[in-house]
């Protein structure tokens, strides 16, 4: 039975990759803190699989590192892309100066199964699944906790120093705190389907193929999961035409057959949209409320950076906050500077989505263009390793601070 009124030093509204990832820091560092997840468990198709090297280099100075490589992944050392029947390698992260010079392609629930495992041995940290927050307490021009709803649908009062919310691009939190928020669109969007292997299938070795033609495929070990890029806002035009002459659609451009994907997707609900948008929050922070990751700045699936610049936030929100909450207050300018140090990485990284994305909505000569790339792409070997470590450390990685030898605990 959830008890009526709770007080935490943090409340993080969100348990994804950078909600966990700042609670365990928090709590490392002696910071009484709340983690809401809405879900009872963190099992959920299709969200970003990819852990960067600088994440590795992250748990590597967690100490976590050799315990978490113990779980199942795909280690990929380069990305590569198909270009009319051509393949070129877009990243290469094997000459990263970091421990793992490779992206490993694991399933979130995973990751964030051992990140919450870890986070619940510390004394100072709590996670409430099955709970949603549902608007935010203000007191004395500052918010100062959440609002939150069980299962059973009791509202569950939260107070605390601070509330960060990492609850995704739909985030209630900075809705709710009236953040300013800049949009820049996305002119596709992606359907995500899964399509069982079988013993014929030629060999990804770096776990990545693709783009053909707007598809893309990643290898998840029994099974490919295939995106098919559309136009924006033209998922329902293609529903009212069918399933199968959708599926016919991605066939075309597919290394696979109609009739293999006739039989691994029976219906509608296996295909699953992701709406692509681009944005970021033109101020991250209010009094007593901040957003990182997704809340703060939403991200092309292009590169897979999204969750890497997040778990980036949050290292960097650990590092200039915890010292602060410890004492039991937060100042505006102290949140401020967590949108500070993120602003160039961030700013950057989207920048490069938009150009990629060809948001300029010019026609494109796609036969032409697609094969001239991929030529030049084969004659300058030095590209996929400006890329590799672009996507694999973005443009600032942050390092979690030791800890000192006797850290203080925050009242629960």
């Amino acid at each position: 039975m959830l008890l009526p009124d709770v007080h935490t030093g943090c409340c993080i509204v969100g348990g994804g990759p950078a909600g966990l990832m700042l609670g365990y820091l928090l709590a490392r560092a002696g910071v009484a803190v709340t983690v809401l997840e809405k879900h009872a468990d963190f099992l959920r198709d299709f969200r970003g699989d990819t852990i960067h090297p600088s994440t590795l280099e992250i748990m590597h100075h967690l100490g976590l590192l050799t315990e978490f490589l113990a779980l199942p992944h795909q280690r990929v050392e380069k990305l590569r892309g198909e270009f009319h029947g051509e393949t070129v390698t877009l990243a290469d992260f094997s000459h990263l100066p970091t421990r793992c010079k490779f992206m490993a392609f694991m399933p979130q629930w995973e990751f964030l199964n051992f990140l919450a495992n870890h986070a619940e041995a510390l004394p100072g940290f709590t996670l409430l699944r099955s709970t949603t927050a549902r608007e935010l307490l203000n007191a004395d021009g500052r918010v100062c906790g959440v609002v939150a709803a069980g299962t059973d649908g009791t509202p569950l009062r939260i107070h605390a120093a601070l509330v960060v919310g990492t609850d995704g691009r739909q985030s209630m939190v900075r809705a709710a705190a009236s953040l300013p928020v800049r949009e820049f669109g996305a002119p596709r969007d992606v359907v995500w389907i899964k399509l069982p292997k079988q013993s014929g299938d030629a060999n990804q070795a770096s776990g990545h193929g693709g783009p053909k033609n707007n598809f893309i495929m990643l290898d998840r070990g029994d099974y490919w999961q295939c995106g098919y890029s559309i136009e924006k806002g033209s998922f329902d035009s293609l529903r009212r035409q069918g399933l199968a002459a959708f599926l016919r659609q991605v066939a075309d451009v597919a290394p696979f057959s109609y009739d293999r994907f006739a039989d691994a997707i029976g219906d509608w609900p296996q295909a699953k949209l992701l709406v692509i948008r681009i944005d970021r929050l033109q101020q991250w922070a209010a009094p007593g409320v901040l957003c990182i990751g997704d809340a703060a700045h939403a991200m092309s699936p292009i590169g897979g950076i999204g969750v890497n610049l997040a778990i980036q936030d949050a290292v960097a929100t650990a590092n200039l906050l915890a010292a602060p909450l410890l004492k039991g207050r937060v100042s505006l300018r102290q949140l401020n500077r967590v949108q500070r140090r993120r602003r160039f990485p961030t700013w950057a990284l989207q920048s490069l989505q938009i150009m990629m994305t060809g948001k300029n909505n010019r026609p494109q000569k796609k036969t032409r263009g697609a094969s001239a790339f991929g030529g030049w792409m084969r004659r300058q070997p030095w590209v996929p390793l400006i890329t590799g470590r672009i996507i694999g450390l973005g443009f600032r990685a942050e390092t979690p601070r030791p800890l000192p030898p006797e850290t203080p605990k925050s009242p629960r």
